[in-house]
């Protein structure tokens, strides 16, 4: 894949690295602007404020128009700066809708019967790695969106049936929508140009009222912390440009000055991006008389008084109405671009469409340079495509954990600290865009889940894959006991440790593609990768035996029991998975220190280290007899339960889990073996020395090498492997139509019983989509736990007759409408979300039989 001299984009990417190496004193910095405005800031673990944790109630999509933000913003097609400090996105009104469509609507955890969904249809048609050209579709129906209906039918729907989607209401119905297409060009990397298109798909004319919307992140209000408040408040303020065209004027201190022109002589709303105090939280005066849902309340409820007669503000809306004729189409054009003598009167020449059609054909051409030849056009469209959507999920993530654990009384480093989540990171500062895994769903990083991201990222921009993968490793996010941060939600969770593997995988594309090696980039990751693998070895191999836990580690609760909390039985796991991984992160850190021993002779003693550390931990998953995690009865590997009186016994649950040794497998070329001379003499009299090593993994060395002297490390042995594959590779086991089950059919007609006083832990097979998900369900006489994998773990009681609540229930719910109100016992503890806390409580009351009910064994964090 040769890149062309002529190749535009490609300039622009040289120039973003430029830029950022020489500290922006040489290049330019075409990525300082992009799509980095969420899709859902409200219902995060950063805006929560909740005594309990319940971020999902704590602030609402109802909440979100009225109230202002405090660590982030969101819009629909939206952009912003690359700190966030002046955002720009679409919002809508059909004349019917209650409010304006200013953010995407979706169910929270709670309401939706399979969990949160965004219950729109919008897709990332394009944009290039530096978005320089970007396009967005959203379809907005003609009629009044069913805010009630979605929340209200899916609340009363199972698990066991469908979701109700927006198209199952009927508002699409004889294609009463707009197709609504967004498009930014950039003229320069602080010169942005934006048009708006509105199709009518419906059968009769329709009104439409577009509202391209610039405002302020709300960074100088008193309750921002002094360290992260903005040392002025910002303005926007109307002023005067060419004919036929409107203008805004924005200024930030730390930003400097921005002009919106906006084509037309259009209406200009100013308002404020402070919080509604009146509407939300009555008796707590407003900051002023302008508030953030004032052009909502101008637009939709005629409001003369909600928008600012002063034309200024922190938040502005062009006020475009039009008709649209069926099967037309209407555009309105905008640029926002930094202020400048030049630009002034200029923003609608004869340049703005010439500039979209460059744009896009350097977008052809740049796509047709990183496109495999041998793949067909389709093809090619859709990896064009699927990329884009990696590059439009970019976010502006903003949590400062000093701040954030101060502001709720659980800075450890204060007196009189309270407990509560993520307490033990107070040490993090992430202030960055970041490769999010959907703005919507889910509008925080993960980990693991990053490392994958820059997989793809690579192939159209290596740069930006390698500063992702170095942002866990940097220490405002790398946890200084070496540990990694998971996710918002609980920063301590335990993730894959896959870091290693995708920093191996960048390199060799990066080598692949433009024939390079960052040398520099690959000593930062394994240096810190080393403090991380150190964690893992000194917290999670709980006593030295090269055998490792970890948790859910991405399978959410796959097992018969929650993996990630305190086991019914004592005691603990040792873990398939978990170790299995280990196992392969030493083999990628095995494959880096070869690397860097190339240009620099003293990483060559980490070989040696981390061979010998894969060595171990093949040997002790390996081990014979009850003690190992290897049934040679049935072939595979299982979770292994470590009961308090040091007694073991596996857990057979076929899943995943004891696949995932597979993956624990590298193919070592000659040429590495030729780099490492020294390492390679000391591991083969290692393994001599120690002659059981050679008995528990993968044949290696002279003697086993394979083609073009190959060879391999691997911990599943020739013989396990095809035991493991017979299962694997069975119809009536993992192979389905659509790829690998995640739990064996097996389980089907065999689920596997395991007996804890007097309670019943199963796991059954459940094709499909789960009907509970991660909550011990009870209905009657039976309590089940089913996960998005597709296990299904229950325990059984007899409920014969009226019963107490069991010692490890942390939260009730009746399954049934209105079940607790016939309870006398019960009714002055519901709660509108359906869920009872407060069990300790409950401990010493009798539940009526008759009650239909889920015991919960944690309390859910949307409680």
């Amino acid at each position: 894949m040769s890149i062309p001299k002529s190749n535009i984009e490609k300039k622009r990417l040289d120039e973003c690295s430029r830029h950022s190496r020489t500290g922006g004193t040489e290049g330019m910095p075409w990525k300082k602007w992009g799509p980095y405005l969420s899709e859902r800031q409200w219902g995060t673990v950063r805006e929560d404020y909740s005594e309990g944790g319940d971020a999902w109630n704590f602030f609402t999509h109802d909440q979100a128009r009225s109230r202002a933000y405090r660590w982030g913003e969101d819009g629909i097609a939206g952009i912003s700066d690359d700190e966030q400090h002046l955002c720009f996105s679409l919002a809508l009104w059909n004349g019917k809708d209650p409010i304006l469509k200013e953010r995407l609507f979706g169910l929270t955890n709670s309401e939706g019967n399979h969990g949160e969904d965004v219950k729109e249809y919008y897709f990332y048609l394009d944009s290039t790695p530096t978005h320089s050209y970007m396009r967005y579709l959203y379809k907005y129906p003609q009629t009044a969106y069913p805010y009630v209906d979605l929340v209200e039918t899916n609340r009363r729907r199972s698990r066991n049936e469908f979701e109700y989607e927006l198209l199952d209401t009927g508002v699409f119905n004889d294609n009463r929508y707009f197709d609504v297409f967004v498009e930014y060009a950039k003229a320069g990397p602080e010169d942005i140009l934006v048009k708006i298109t509105a199709t009518n798909r419906g059968p009769e004319a329709a009104g439409l009222h577009l509202l391209p919307t610039l405002w302020f992140r709300n960074d100088w209000s008193s309750w921002i912390a002094e360290s992260n408040r903005s040392p002025e408040k910002p303005n926007l303020k109307q002023i005067k440009e060419a004919k036929d065209t409107s203008a805004v004027t924005a200024m930030h201190p730390l930003l400097g000055e921005f002009i919106l022109s906006c084509e037309g002589e259009v209406p200009l709303l100013f308002t404020d991006n402070v919080t509604n105090n009146d509407r939300l939280f009555p008796g707590y005066p407003n900051e002023g008389p302008y508030v953030k849902d004032g052009i909502n309340d101008y637009v939709v409820q005629g409001r003369q008084e909600a928008v600012n007669p002063g034309k200024q503000g922190t938040k502005v809306a062009a006020h475009y109405q039009v008709n649209i004729v069926a099967g037309q189409t209407t555009m309105i054009r905008l640029r926002l671009s930094r202020s400048s003598p030049e630009q002034k009167n200029k923003s609608f020449g004869k340049d703005f469409d010439r500039v979209f059609d460059d744009r896009l054909q350097e977008a052809d051409e740049f796509y047709q340079s990183v496109t495999p030849p041998s793949v067909s056009k389709d093809t090619a469209n859709v990896m064009r495509q699927a990329i884009a959507g990696m590059l439009w999920s970019k976010q502006f993530f903003f949590f400062d954990g000093y701040n954030w654990l101060s502001e709720h009384n659980s800075n450890p480093l204060h007196t009189g600290y309270r407990n509560a989540r993520n307490t033990e990171w107070f040490h993090m500062l992430n202030k960055d865009v970041i490769s999010m895994p959907d703005k919507w769903e889910y509008p925080w990083y993960a980990a693991w889940d990053l490392a994958f991201h820059t997989l793809p990222i690579s192939i159209v921009d290596p740069d930006f894959a390698k500063d992702q993968m170095k942002l866990m490793l940097r220490g405002v996010y790398l946890h200084p006991s070496g540990q990694m941060p998971a996710y918002e939600w609980n920063f301590s969770d335990v993730n894959p440790p896959v870091h290693a593997f995708a920093t191996l995988f960048l390199h060799r594309t990066e080598q692949g593609l433009h024939g390079k090696t960052d040398v520099e980039f690959l000593k930062l990751a394994f240096n810190k990768l080393l403090l991380n693998f150190t964690w893992w070895t000194n917290r999670k191999d709980r006593f030295g035996k090269n055998v490792f836990e970890g948790g859910f580690l991405g399978l959410d609760n796959i097992g018969v029991f929650d993996r990630s909390a305190p086991l019914p039985t004592g005691g603990h796991l040792e873990q398939a998975d978990g170790t299995a991984w280990m196992a392969l992160f030493s083999q990628n850190m095995l494959e880096l220190a070869v690397e860097l021993a190339t240009h620099d002779p003293t990483y060559e003693d980490m070989v040696l280290k981390f061979a010998e550390h894969f060595y171990y931990i093949a040997a002790a998953m390996n081990r014979p007899g009850q003690e190992g995690m290897w049934d040679e009865e049935d072939g595979f590997y299982y979770d292994l339960l470590r009961l308090p009186d040091g007694s073991a016994t596996r857990l057979k649950v076929r899943s995943m889990v004891g696949l995932l040794p597979l993956c624990a497998t590298t193919v070592i070329e000659a040429w590495q073996r030729e780099r490492i001379p020294q390492a390679l003499t000391l591991m083969v009299e290692r393994l001599r020395r120690i002659p059981e090593l050679m008995n528990t993994m993968h044949p290696t060395g002279p003697g086993h090498y394979g083609v073009a002297d190959r060879g391999i490390a691997a911990m599943v042995t020739p013989d396990r492997l095809r035991r493991i594959l017979t299962k694997m590779l069975d119809e009536n086991e993992f192979l389905s139509p659509y790829g690998l089950r995640a739990l064996s059919k097996f389980h089907e007609q065999h689920p596997y019983v395991f007996h804890v006083s007097g309670q019943e832990y199963r796991v059954d097979y459940l094709p499909a989509e789960s009907n509970t998900a991660n909550a011990l369900c009870m209905a009657a006489t039976r309590c089940s736990r089913t996960t998005r994998t597709g296990a299904t773990t229950s325990c059984s009681m007899n409920t014969s007759t009226a019963t107490t609540v069991p010692d490890w229930v942390r939260a009730i719910r009746p399954v049934g409408p209105g079940a607790w109100q016939n309870s006398s016992n019960c009714s002055a503890s519901w709660m509108p979300s359906g869920l009872w806390k407060g069990v300790s409580r409950l401990r010493s009351q009798r539940l009526p039989k008759e009650v239909t009910y889920e015991y919960l064994a944690e309390v859910p964090a949307d409680l």
